[in-house]
């Protein structure tokens, strides 16, 4: 079937995309907003969509950001991607991943790498790639079960946690999605950053994704993000952004104070934002990697919520 397949270069349009995006149910990192991000401070983004030639129908999508790197070459890297919109031989994902290596328009030396947001077995048989880093792991909550069963799901110690915070003097409120409502939050969590050495999203770009997918005709004014927060009488507890994309929402920053830490207020506001994504049509809820070794808090947080560990492949390159 691949020679009846075309890959065609920032030909599609922002809605089609997002459809696509929205059923595939994708990461944010393919996103055309997170490409719009990205754009804005100095990368470049090429988007591919591969469809079959006799009816045009499109198959996959691909969102591709280069930079310059060593002086002379381009590093280019498909975060997450490329997304399979149906089920495709493994023929068909040789194609793609072929084409793609060689036809991404950036200059030569050019390297292009690929974090797909598959699992290795899904990969491994495609001849036309090699693994070249291992894959990372993240949780994610299916939100298409009931809520019965999501309940059930927790870790007994997460779920006794949830119910004391439940119990106790914290109130569950949804915060506000205007910049100026939770900027406080994105402070608070750059302190947190540079306090234990990790990375993440810089703050600007968390307003820059709000504001592209403001944007977007499908999104409503405030589309984009959500803020959930637990407070103890007047002062905030604990609160948590998460960034929306198409049919997946995903855990970015949180933050808790030492009271709200021994009162449970990260497991409220998870639940609660587990409870409003799900009423609002959200299928997955990917809570972000998981480090057992680095992160064993986090990571045990985590996979407490009952949620699936899901295994990428790894960062793969033209064979």
């Amino acid at each position: 079937m691949s020679e009846v397949l075309q890959v065609r270069w920032n030909q599609i349009n922002r809605t089609d995309w997002d459809i696509a995006h929205t059923n595939a149910c994708a990461s944010y990192q393919q996103d055309w907003a997170y490409g719009d991000v990205l754009s804005h401070h100095g990368a470049k983004v090429w988007r591919a969509s591969v469809a079959r030639s006799d009816d045009n129908t499109v198959i996959a999508l691909a969102q591709i950001t280069s930079k310059p790197f060593a002086l002379v070459g381009q590093f280019a890297l498909c975060t997450h991607g490329p997304i399979w919109l149906e089920d495709i031989s493994i023929a068909d994902k040789h194609f793609v991943y072929r084409t793609l290596s060689k036809a991404v328009p950036v200059g030569w030396p050019k390297l292009l790498i690929f974090t797909p947001d598959e699992h290795e077995a899904d990969i491994k048989p495609v001849k036309s790639v090699k693994r070249v880093m291992t894959g990372e792991a993240t949780v994610r909550i299916n939100l298409e079960q009931d809520v019965e069963t999501l309940r059930k799901s927790m870790d007994q110690k997460w779920r006794n946690r949830l119910t004391s915070a439940e119990k106790s003097g914290l109130k569950f409120v949804s915060g506000g999605t205007k910049p100026a409502q939770y900027r406080w939050l994105l402070d608070l969590e750059e302190t947190q950053r540079e306090k234990r050495g990790y990375r993440a999203l810089p703050a600007a770009l968390t307003l820059e994704w709000q504001e592209s997918k403001s944007k977007c005709l499908q999104a409503g004014k405030n589309g984009g993000i959500s803020v959930y927060r637990a407070d103890l009488g007047k002062e905030c507890a604990g609160a948590m952004l998460v960034l929306e994309h198409g049919s997946m929402a995903t855990y970015h920053i949180g933050w808790t104070s030492e009271e709200g830490r021994k009162l449970g207020a990260h497991n409220l506001c998870l639940w609660n934002a587990c409870l409003d994504l799900k009423a609002r049509g959200f299928k997955q809820f990917d809570l972000g990697g998981v480090n057992t070794q680095s992160g064993a808090g986090i990571a045990r947080f985590k996979i407490g919520t009952g949620g699936d560990v899901f295994q990428r492949g790894g960062a793969f390159v033209k064979a």
